[in-house]
């Protein structure tokens, strides 16, 4: 046990450190005063309260939910509802208040999970670091490409393909831009869409195709895009063999199976159709 936890608890407070996926960091704790704890300011937010925290010492998953008011700006409804918040990684641990540099005790760790709300509270599941042994440990094979467009794997270079605009005009999930970006029709589709003004500014969206200056959403923005918001756009890959090879030049790289019979060659029979 930590030697600061072997004495009096009288000093023992929450801790909270919430990391969103756009690097947002954000620390909350149960005491009654903000506390400067590894560099990050824990403000006070005595709501603030975990469930049962179930801990295993094999590998059945941990798990708790996590529950808080909303009463400060930190975390607002909005942003929730926009999905900042989903994937986010946040850890709580146990501390000395009084003596914050003398170490702390994790509890749980890990990424939030569905985050539900109400007009003054939020409520989200906590996935543990062992629900990553539930992924297949070696990669199945399949025809499409199993990596993700400019990744490792795919060694691509993201800036190829990224390009800056600037809105003219939205209606629902359709997005006009200012000027055209000087590729094909369809290089979008599969890509995404990150707002970098306005007030989507950090959201990303998933981008279903675009023809000349309009480009198609899969779901409208939580907020109402408007004219002179900027944003970047990434383009996209269907993880088709032809498209690898043909339009980006990299079918030495593609992570598939394209030409491996399928599951259906189990079903043939001599003179069968």
């Amino acid at each position: 046990m930590d030697a600061w936890m072997e004495g009096p608890l009288t000093s023992i407070a929450y801790g909270w450190r919430l990391e969103r996926t756009d690097g947002v960091t954000l620390g909350f704790t149960s005491h009654d005063a903000d506390v400067a704890h590894n560099g990050l300011l824990l403000r006070a937010s005595p709501g603030m309260q975990p469930t049962t925290i179930l801990q295993s010492v094999g590998l059945d998953k941990d798990g708790l939910d996590v529950s808080g008011a909303l009463t400060s700006d930190d975390i607002r409804a909005d942003d929730l509802a926009a999905g900042r918040w989903d994937g986010a990684y946040l850890e709580i641990f146990l501390f000395d208040w009084a003596d914050p540099t003398s170490g702390k005790r994790t509890l749980a760790a890990g990424e939030l999970g569905a985050v539900s709300f109400t007009d003054d509270a939020f409520e989200a599941e906590l996935i543990g670091v062992q629900a990553r042994l539930e992924k297949a440990v070696a990669p199945q094979t399949s025809p499409s490409c199993r990596a993700q467009f400019c990744d490792a794997a795919c060694a691509l270079n993201s800036a190829r393909f990224r390009h800056l605009a600037i809105i003219a005009s939205s209606d629902d999930n359709e997005i006009s831009i200012t000027a055209p970006l000087g590729i094909a029709d369809g290089y979008l589709a599969y890509g995404t869409l990150r707002w970098l003004s306005g007030p989507n500014c950090g959201a990303t969206a998933k981008i279903a195709g675009h023809i000349g200056r309009v480009i198609h959403l899969y779901n409208a923005p939580f907020h109402v895009a408007k004219a002179g918001d900027c944003i970047a756009l990434m383009e996209g890959c269907d993880k088709v063999m032809a498209t690898c090879a043909g339009r980006f030049g990299n079918g030495a790289n593609f992570r598939g199976e394209p030409y491996l019979p399928g599951n259906d060659l189990l079903t043939r029979y001599p003179g069968g159709n």
